[in-house]
């Protein structure tokens, strides 16, 4: 059986065959880690099932330091209605609380500047279940914005430079946490046409530390083509090496 269980999570987690099972990630989580999470107190083969938020987290066996946040309940992805509701959850909170798996993956601490928070496209997708990859930030993506950091304010505005091939809307959101601030409704709330057509978009938070010493976040949201948010990550966290 866990033979099993480990082929499925490989695949869900963004091998190519992802693409043939994408009810793969709900079956892991719904059927084996909420279901032993009750039944044995255990939520294997996930690293956490909290009932009361109603999330699970899901480790990566392809990567070394990713997880993925996941509700316990059925959601196929960022176009759902459910995500917008302002009594609804802050998945993405319960996303940035997730760090402390990769860091224990990691086995270190991870600055909040070097970790970043994405979800794709319904297009881009591999999985019909709402589920935010936590992992450290690409360089790339740190570079730009650190570089560009004195125009990116708390309003919506283009970025100016692409990345990963795509342009990109940016915002900047102080505090050490969202709180009750939703990325999903600040995107359908700022960006031009995203309310309409949610299926399209793809979403980044960047932890940030900015230059008067302050924490908070970039956000980032892009619609172009195949929108693809996973790409500002790196699974191999060069920046954890490098130690910028």
């Amino acid at each position: 059986m866990r033979s099993i269980v480990l082929g499925v999570m490989l695949a869900l987690v963004g091998a190519p065959a992802g693409a043939d099972h994408p009810n793969a990630l709900w079956h892991v989580v719904h059927g084996l880690c909420a279901r032993d999470a009750r039944l044995i107190g255990r939520p294997t083969p996930c690293l956490l099932v909290d009932r009361g938020l109603g999330v699970a987290v899901v480790p990566d066996l392809q990567h070394r330091t990713q997880v993925l946040l996941v509700p316990t309940r059925r959601i196929e992805g960022i176009e759902s209605p459910a995500l917008l509701d302002a009594a609804g959850p802050n998945y993405w909170q319960a996303a940035w609380d997730a760090r402390r798996f990769v860091e224990r993956r990691a086995r270190r601490p991870i600055a909040r500047d070097q970790l970043a928070l994405a979800i794709n496209s319904a297009l881009s997708r591999s999985q019909n279940q709402l589920h935010i990859h936590v992992d450290c930030v690409s360089p790339q993506a740190r570079a730009v914005l650190d570089a560009r950091e004195s125009r990116i304010g708390f309003v919506w505005t283009r970025l100016g430079v692409p990345m990963i091939g795509q342009r990109w809307w940016v915002r900047r959101l102080d505090g050490a946490d969202f709180g009750d601030r939703d990325p999903f409704r600040l995107l359908a709330a700022g960006v031009p046409g995203a309310r309409a057509d949610m299926r399209r978009q793809t979403l980044v938070a960047v932890g940030a530390v900015f230059s008067d010493g302050s924490p908070g976040f970039f956000l980032l949201s892009s619609a172009e083509g195949r929108a693809f948010g996973e790409g500002l990550l790196d699974h191999g966290c060069a920046v954890l090496r490098r130690g910028s």
